[in-house]
């Protein structure tokens, strides 16, 4: 079982940047790829950014064509993911959920991750 816990969202105006922490518990997480995805009211939830499981020499990070270039995402150990908004924009505004899959790869299908977050909500006003 893995538990994950998002913090860090907030209101913010075009052009600033945010970063939002995903705090993971359970026995294994370090065996988990971690992402982020986010969601707009009436909408799909949409793919963002995800990075690799820990135990690899190199951390590998996927990323969602909308956000490349200006979201970064970071693993410092295996319970801390982070995702650092840069240059935001109003159609960043979305609740965001921090995501866990078994799978070894920082997949952006939407199916493998069997673990959700609650979600933290970002604003982004023009």
């Amino acid at each position: 079982q893995v538990q994950l816990e998002e913090s860090g969202g907030g209101l913010v105006q075009a052009g600033d940047s945010l970063r939002l922490s995903c705090a993971a518990s359970g026995r294994t997480v370090g065996s988990y790829a971690v992402g982020w995805f986010r969601q707009v009211p009436g909408k799909e939830r949409e793919f963002v950014a995800a990075i690799s499981r820990t135990g690899v020499s190199t951390y590998f990070a996927n990323y969602a064509d909308s956000v490349k270039g200006r979201f970064t995402i970071s693993r410092d150990n295996a319970e801390m993911v982070y995702l650092q908004m840069n240059s935001l924009k109003p159609e960043d505004t979305a609740v965001y959920y921090c995501v866990a899959s078994p799978w070894t790869t920082p997949t952006s299908s939407v199916t493998a991750y069997n673990y959700w977050g609650q979600g933290t909500q970002v604003t982004v006003s023009s």
